[in-house]
């Protein structure tokens, strides 16, 4: 018969190896991937070997540590940035990068999101530093691009890729917001006058053309203006008089002259 000591030392034993592996069952993510250590050394999984799913590693030899491999967004604090022309501004950006190698995320760098963190600011200082204030408040599509190319090489050793940088905020000091605002009043007083000569020249050139119409046919002039005789006629709180060109009047004149007598006759012919 067993003895109660052995069945106690049974159920002990079997516990401790359901501990020892449950301690080596892990079930990771479909984002997830598992990068394994064992004695001090990359190595895979007995079982699912690095994700996703279930993953069994030797408990107290292998150590496991998970890594996201979701995008991340990352906002840059803002940084003081004096632009190439001597313009002092505050500028901040948001990034955004993944893990694409899990191992080289956590083997060849200490801290990945620290470092990616490091090098965007670094970046951000640099880049803006080379280009104009009007180029940075105009070109933002371009100095983006730069900005995610340069960052994308610099973390690539890292396992990471850099997918998107966007400069947020460009904060400038109240007196170059000023002179900006007194350019952009003068810009468009500039342009409300151009459109305005240029509503005076067109309407110049149509009246002109109209001018060389009228003029090469007489009878086309008299009817303009008989229009604006009825035009003006409709106001009846008004008298206005209106100067008759004789070319109107000429038809009525010729038929209105008195006959001319006839010639006296000459004695001399009777």
């Amino acid at each position: 018969m067993e003895s109660p000591l052995n069945s106690t030392m049974l159920f002990i034993l079997f516990l401790g190896f359901v501990i020892l592996i449950s301690k080596g069952l892990y079930i990771l993510r479909e984002y997830e991937r598992a990068v394994i250590f064992r004695v001090g050394r990359l190595a895979k999984g007995l079982i699912g070997k690095n994700g996703p799913g279930i993953v069994i590693i030797i408990p107290l030899i292998d150590k496991l540590v998970r890594v996201s491999l979701r995008t991340v967004t990352m906002d840059v604090p803002p940084q003081d940035v004096i632009t190439k022309d001597n313009v002092s501004v505050k500028v901040n950006a948001v990034i955004y990068f993944r893990v694409v190698e899990s191992e080289k995320a956590i083997v060849g760098v200490e801290d990945y999101y620290y470092a990616t963190s490091m090098i965007a600011q670094t970046t951000l200082r640099s880049v803006l530093g080379q280009s104009q204030l009007d180029d940075l408040l105009s070109k933002r599509d371009e100095i983006n691009a730069d900005l995610q190319r340069i960052i994308d090489q610099a973390t690539e050793p890292w396992g990471i890729k850099v997918s998107a940088v966007e400069v947020k905020n460009v904060d400038l000091p109240q007196e170059m917001q000023r002179a900006i605002a007194r350019q952009a009043e003068a810009e468009r007083e500039r342009r409300s006058k151009v459109i305005h000569a240029e509503g005076e020249f067109q309407a110049s050139q149509r009246l002109s053309d109209a001018a060389n119409i009228l003029s090469r046919n007489p009878a086309a002039l008299q009817l303009r203006y008989l229009e604006t005789i009825m035009n003006v006629a409709g106001d009846k709180n008004s008298t206005i008089l209106f100067p008759v060109p004789i070319d109107l009047l000429s038809p009525f004149l010729k038929n209105t002259e008195p006959a001319a007598p006839p010639p006296p006759e000459d004695p001399s012919s009777a």
